[in-house]
């Protein structure tokens, strides 16, 4: 009886904690087959990004659901395409504005695959930021049922810039490349690292002239101590040099003088 009990208890613990691994292990989403997102791009410029779906009805299954987009892009204008399983469009729909929503998914009219392509111009940037850089959202979509709950497809996210802040940004990579390179070869570039730390400050406030001095400054700052940290060491290596001719000059002179004078008839 203990047995019987004790089997019972073990398929009900089982079955408990299979129900609970499977409410934390979350649904798989649509599939993201194909992205083409620019990695960067400059304030008041246009920009173009396309991301392909599919596997469209499965993770949750459900054979018909909406679609929504947003971006911060300006001047925005979308393309979503729609094809079947052999490839060829079967739909195609232009929103407009920073969002869409409502882009009914259906089985029903064949489609096996969506392409979203947006293209619009860079936005503005609030505020700067050298580590993380600063970025905008170029696209999310999102997946939901009518009246019911959404889940987010994915987000993607791109660098904007300036002129003058990317031309700072550039001037403190540099400085933080001449001071590893410093630390590399055995110097100590305190003032240097002191400069680099108040140029991301100054990025980071949006004083770009300041930045790119103070990173310019660091750089040659970091040089310079590397050159000395590689002076001290010549130095060190010619004096260890000396030191070791001096004995060995030593040692021949020594030994010749234990040596004694030569006996002719010896």
């Amino acid at each position: 009886m203990t047995r019987t009990n004790s089997n019972r208890s073990s398929r009900v613990v089982l079955a408990t904690l299979v129900v609970l691994l499977a409410a934390t292990v979350p649904a798989a989403a649509v599939s993201v087959t194909g992205e083409e997102i620019p990695e960067e791009g400059q304030v008041g410029t246009q920009v173009s990004a396309s991301v392909t779906l599919d596997e469209l009805y499965q993770n949750p299954e459900s054979e018909q659901w909406q679609l929504s987009g947003s971006t911060d892009l300006t001047d925005v204008s979308w393309t979503i395409v729609f094809y079947d399983q052999t490839g060829s469009q079967v739909n195609l729909v232009e929103p407009t504005g920073q969002s869409f929503s409502g882009v009914d998914i259906a089985a029903s009219s064949g489609t096996a695959e969506v392409e979203v392509r947006i293209t619009g111009t860079v936005p503005e940037i609030e505020s700067y930021s050298y580590d993380p850089a600063q970025e905008f959202t170029m696209l999310e979509l999102t997946r939901g049922q009518s009246g019911g709950a959404s889940n987010t497809i994915d987000a993607w996210q791109t660098h904007h810039y300036t002129e003058r802040s990317a031309s700072a940004r550039e001037a403190i990579d540099e400085a933080g490349t001449a001071i590893e390179e410093a630390r590399a070869s055995g110097a100590n570039p305190s003032d240097a690292q002191a400069n680099y730390d108040d140029a991301v400050v100054a990025y980071n406030d949006g004083s770009f002239d300041v930045a790119t001095n103070l990173a310019n400054r660091a750089t040659e700052g970091a040089n310079q101590a590397q050159q000395s940290s590689q002076t001290r060491q010549l130095l060190i290596y010619a004096v260890g040099g000396l030191v070791v001719l001096g004995l060995v000059v030593g040692g021949v002179v020594y030994w010749r003088s234990q040596q004694g004078p030569d006996d002719p008839l010896s």
